[in-house]
């Protein structure tokens, strides 16, 4: 995986923080001239893995998010979501649709979901206690 560019950015696990995580994302890859579609489906994706951390990462208590967005050759973004807060037990049954762990908050349960339909790829590694590690792929059309 060649890198072209890369940007980290490291922020408190606030709810206000999902439209920050966009903004940074939507910053940073304007270099690569995504299409609008393109973009809008990162940023979804990027703001459900932010919201996945907040809520189910560090449920009632704070911590941080470390976003790391990268540029590989061959128009692909590479972007990796991590938190270090109570991790997922089991991330096969969290993968399932409308599976949720706060349905006293209302939550659908389609946070995975939505990520694997905005990207190419989606990778999930948790640890109980440790964290969660959330890490999306997607290439960019060509402009030809």
């Amino acid at each position: 995986m060649e890198v072209i560019n890369e940007v980290k950015f490291i922020m408190p696990s606030l709810s206000v923080n999902e439209s920050t995580a966009r903004a940074v994302v939507s910053s940073f890859l304007i270099q690569a001239d995504p299409s609008v579609e393109e973009l809008s489906d990162i940023r979804t994706a990027v703001s459900e893995a932010v919201t996945n951390a907040v809520v189910h990462g560090y449920r009632n208590s704070k911590g941080v998010i470390e976003m790391t967005v990268r540029l590989l050759k061959g128009r692909e973004i590479y972007i990796k979501i991590r938190d270090r807060g109570c991790g997922i037990e089991n991330v096969e049954k969290a993968m399932e649709p409308l599976f949720t762990t706060a349905p006293e908050e209302e939550r659908s349960g389609l946070g995975f979901s939505i990520m694997q339909s905005f990207t190419d790829s989606l990778r999930v590694r948790s640890e109980s206690g440790k964290g969660t590690t959330v890490i999306m792929r997607k290439k960019l059309k060509s402009h030809e």
